[in-house]
């Protein structure tokens, strides 16, 4: 114990020290401006987006990841209508606006749209990040899979004029009640500079967790549990501007995890007594986690390929693999799966002036996108559990946009989809029916050709009035092919051309107002809907097995985003995002049932208040406040509930992150999650609604850092 107060001062240490100065000005980290580039596929000002936009920045990505580098955690706080993480490996449940959302990294797609492995958020390390720009709403401005936004994780750039300069960063983490066995470290470094035509950033993050206990202490259940994980990230980005007109640039980005926990699920009673993890000498299987995800990006940009005409050009490659726990009951003498993905592409951008006067602008972004996607799910010992689907994907798409007085934007774009889809002839994979407890035999399933078309559209406008206030609407429409991957390995007929494959077309409608009435004040309103003729939803059939329910859809919800810098050493605010969504089972536009929690997250509260005690220390205190959803009434004879639709309860947890800059080198940092030590349950677990997935919520960590820069 005293060992343990004495590592305790330690940390604190540094935040009563007396520094008198601070890191160099190009090393301190700033709030980026409202430049963004995904929303247009061009760089604009958010004052000229005709949607809602969130962009996160480098500085609030820092503060959160003192507190938890896992991205999913870090956007849980900062995106208003994206659901609740569930502190797992996989993002399944944390949908966006109430539907699946496209992952980018500098626009390389990450999601896995043949068969959705829930792993594309947690696709990159938070160090290699320089601003997460988060379009909401569906649209199809980069194609399939975007139906309730896009999420794109734009990646770091040389800002410095020297050759080298650069940080080299050290941390430690451990929940205090059980420190040796929860402490993981993490370290970082990276590289950036400058020599006349050439730019570079180097960047490598190794993450090592060590054991995660809940409030009291237990062991969280193993299954898609973060504990335990070696995470390794490089990035490497090199520029060459060729002329001051033209400049290409080629990255390569590589993440890989891999679990080292040795503990078997317990698994409880649902809502009663939650699963944990037990300590065995050797897990069955292979490591769980992410092995693979490289992503190469080759691209090339001309501000004046023809007179008034720009040029942007991206070929990219992503080769993904990610592999889940071993399941002794669902697969026939148990089994591993894992998902294989492996993506080739091509962007191509033109930007032409067709009126460009000192109060009107007018102009029209147009381009072709080409994919090629290969993707299957095996089992670890071979077998398969989908065929091998291999998806082209041409789209030529246009986008007209007029700005008047620099107050008045309109934009109307169309795209154009092309998706042909080859599926391989196949066997389905036995999965136990636990009605019967057996396992049903295989069937043969012959293969085929799929084609998909759709022209899909996309309007809107903003007018900024005053400062204080600007009005805008949209009206957007997404396509995604339904997540064929999870149809054919649940398929009961011999032909995939009789499979209910139809795509999804989303169309989403959107008015809110937006302004900053003085300078210390800022909010955002936004109100949407969006619609679908033909949805999808994961459902249990009586058998155990899972579907795709295909029906009509309707969501709708609203948002507020407040924000207050009243002086230099203050400033708070927060968020408020609710959300509700009908299913039409019976096709008669009656919207009878609600649509279940693993689409619609509870209402939420975030907010957080950032103080500036002395010069160079800085405190931010933040919060999440979940409400409870309950829509669902349970079985009348088990008086169990259905999957994915267990009543939500509300829960409130706070955070607390400090920094603290010792000299013009050194800084330090300590985060404390869960600060309270609050003992609850993650929204996935309630919603589920099945005995292996009720887990607990992580008890208090402490995440102790430094930072050398030079």
């Amino acid at each position: 114990m005293k060992k343990i107060k004495i590592i305790y001062l330690l940390i604190l240490m540094p935040f009563f020290g007396f520094a008198q100065e601070k890191i160099n000005s190009q090393e301190k980290v700033n709030e980026l401006d409202d430049i963004i580039i995904t929303a247009s596929r061009k760089k604009e000002s958010i004052k000229e987006v005709t949607s809602s936009v969130t962009i996160v920045g480098e500085k609030k990505i820092q503060t959160q990841s003192v507190v938890n580098s896992n991205i999913s955690s870090i956007l849980q706080y900062t995106v208003p209508s994206l659901a609740t993480s569930s502190n797992q490996t996989s993002n399944y449940g944390q949908t966006l606006r109430g539907r699946p959302f496209l992952v980018m990294i500098d626009g390389i797609p990450q999601s896995t749209p043949l068969r959705n492995g829930g792993r594309d958020v947690q696709v990159i390390d938070a160090a290699s990040i320089e601003r997460i720009e988060v379009i909401k709403g569906g649209t199809s401005i980069y194609g399939n899979g975007a139906d309730g936004g896009i999420i794109n994780y734009i990646t770091k750039k040389s800002r410095q004029d020297k050759i080298v300069s650069g940080a080299v960063q050290f941390g430690l983490a451990t929940q205090p009640a059980t420190f040796t066995e929860s402490l993981g470290y993490r370290t970082s470094v990276s590289l950036n500079g400058k020599q006349k035509r050439f730019d570079y950033v180097l960047g490598f993050t190794y993450d090592r967790s060590g054991l995660l206990k809940d409030a009291n202490s237990v062991n969280i259940a193993p299954n898609y549990s973060l504990a335990n994980m070696n995470t390794y990230n490089g990035l490497i980005k090199i520029g060459y501007a060729i002329s001051e007109k033209q400049r290409i640039e080629a990255s390569y980005i590589g993440y890989a995890s891999k679990s080292f926990l040795n503990q078997d699920i317990k698994i409880g009673e649902w809502g009663v007594t939650p699963s944990i993890g037990i300590e065995i000498s050797d897990r069955p299987g292979t490591p769980e986690g992410t092995p693979r995800n490289h992503n190469f990006r080759l691209s090339y940009s001309n501000s004046e390929i023809w007179k008034g005409t720009s040029l942007n050009v991206n070929a990219y490659s992503q080769d993904f693999r990610t592999v889940f726990f071993y399941d002794k009951v669902q697969f026939l003498n148990g089994g591993q799966s894992n998902v294989k993905s492996n993506k080739i592409g091509l962007r191509a951008n033109f930007d032409s002036r067709l009126i460009s006067k000192a109060d009107y602008k007018a102009e029209i972004i147009y381009g072709l996108d080409l994919l090629q996607d290969a993707t299957v799910q095996k089992l670890e010992d071979g077998r398969f559990w989908t065929p091998q689907m291999n998806m082209q994907n041409t789209a030529p798409f246009a986008l007209i946009k007029f700005d008047a007085l620099e107050k008045f934007t309109i934009k109307i774009g169309a795209r154009y989809e092309n998706i042909r889809v080859k599926v391989d002839d196949f066997n389905t994979l036995p999965i136990l029916n636990t009605k019967t407890n057996t396992y049903p035999q295989s069937i043969f399933v012959k293969g085929g050709n799929l084609e998909y078309n759709a022209l899909v559209w996309n309007m809107g406008v903003r007018y900024n009035i005053l400062p204080a206030i600007s009005i805008f609407s949209s009206y957007s429409q997404s396509f995604s092919i339904n997540e064929i991957g999870r149809i054919l390995r649940s398929a009961t007929t011999s032909v995939v051309s009789k499979l209910p494959t139809d795509p999804i077309i989303v169309e989403n409608y959107e008015v809110g107002l937006a302004g900053a009435p003085v300078k210390w004040f800022n909010y955002e309103v936004a109100s949407f809907s969006s619609t679908s003729k033909l949805g999808a939803s994961s459902v249990q059939k009586p058998d155990g097995s899972y579907v795709m329910q295909r029906a009509p859809e309707r969501i709708w919800g609203y948002e507020a985003v407040v924000n207050f810098k009243p002086s230099a050493y203050l400033s708070f605010g927060g968020s408020y995002a609710w959300i509700e969504g009908k299913v039409d089972n019976d096709n008669n536009f009656s919207y009878e049932k609600y649509i279940n929690g693993a689409r619609i997250m509870a209402p939420k509260v975030t907010g957080y208040i950032q103080i500036q005690p002395l010069k160079n220390w800085d405190v931010e205190l933040s919060a999440l406040h979940n409400f409870e959803r309950d829509r669902f009434d349970p079985n009348a004879t088990t008086n169990k509930y259905s999957f994915n639709e267990g009543p939500v309860p509300s829960y409130t947890v706070f955070n607390v992150s400090n920094s603290y800059i010792i000299n013009k080198h050194f800084k330090t940092s300590l985060g404390v999650e869960n600060l309270f030590n609050k003992d609850y349950s993650p929204n996935i677990a309630w919603w589920m609604a099945r005995n292996q997935d009720f887990v607990k919520s992580s008890g208090r960590r402490a995440t102790l850092q430094i930072q050398y820069s030079f």
